[in-house]
């Protein structure tokens, strides 16, 4: 055996050694310290332990991006009519005319609302909310 292999032995002689003798100082009865949980590493979350001024930590998202679609309708149609479409083609949509249009963020149904035009420019009135109960309930069913 060289004698790289000897002190790699040895080492692992010795960790095992040591294993062995605290396993036989709690199997005798003798208790080790007990660990204790970590706390005020993270910031709470839930309201009590927030501290003076965080606003419950709401400001750590507001910043952050999310995508926001306004859906008017939706269809289905070929390669081959997709192909057809030209300057002025008309694509017929699923939503009725009058119908409110959804409003999504990243994917997830918000609200629904009305076009509106202000300034030469298009934007949304929001009519109705969707609240987190109902969108729980729309994914159940």
């Amino acid at each position: 055996m060289a004698e790289s292999d000897q002190d790699t032995d040895q080492i692992s002689e010795d960790d095992w050694a040591a294993a062995m003798q605290e396993q036989a100082v709690v199997d005798a009865g003798m208790t080790t310290p007990q660990a204790q949980p970590a706390t005020g590493l993270f910031p709470s979350f839930d309201g009590t332990g927030a501290g003076p001024g965080s606003m419950n930590d709401y400001e750590l998202i507001l910043d952050i991006p999310v995508n926001m679609t306004v859906q008017l309708g939706r269809t289905k149609i070929s390669i081959r009519n997709l192909l057809q479409l030209a300057h002025g083609s008309v694509v017929e949509l699923d939503a009725l005319a009058g119908e409110p249009m959804d409003v999504l963020v990243n994917g997830t149904l918000i609200a629904q609302g009305e076009v509106v035009v202000v300034n030469d420019k298009f934007g949304i009135r929001l009519t109705d909310i969707i609240t987190p109960s109902e969108r729980v309930r729309k994914l159940r069913h």
